[in-house]
């Protein structure tokens, strides 16, 4: 099956334009099919443009979650050993300990209890 198309470009010249239904699918489908194509490479490239964004916030969440621990471990790590130095002092019989030194170091134990209840309540984990 043929379309013919038949146009007057100037007066007494007459041009056929012959177009078989192959030629005109195929053209219908390639100009439906090229901005479908751009769309999904562009649709493509948000989304891999998203995952890799995606990516980089779980490496950064992942870090920040393991520097938390480690702020943890290191206060509980100061708070050991400031507890080691008070009852060391404590035990030096010409230091003359005041009842400041006693009183910070039953706050430090009782704050350090405090917090271990509250992480082992909670979890690192459980907290984000």
């Amino acid at each position: 099956m043929a379309f013919s198309l038949n146009t007057d470009i100037t007066e007494g010249m007459a041009m056929d334009i012959v177009i078989d239904t192959a030629t005109l699918i195929w053209a219908v489908l390639l100009a439906l099919g090229i901005p479908t194509s751009i769309t999904s490479f562009f649709f493509w490239r948000l989304k891999r443009k998203i995952e890799k964004q995606e990516s980089e916030r779980d490496k950064k969440e992942a870090a920040r979650r393991q520097n938390e621990i480690i702020v943890i471990e290191n206060v509980m790590a100061a708070i050991a050993l400031s507890e080691a130095t008070a009852k060391a002092v404590q035990r030096i019989p010409d230091a003359r300990c005041n009842g400041d030194m006693h009183a910070a170091l039953e706050y430090a134990t009782q704050i350090k209890h405090k917090h271990r209840e509250f992480i082992t309540k909670h979890g690192i984990e459980a907290l984000y």
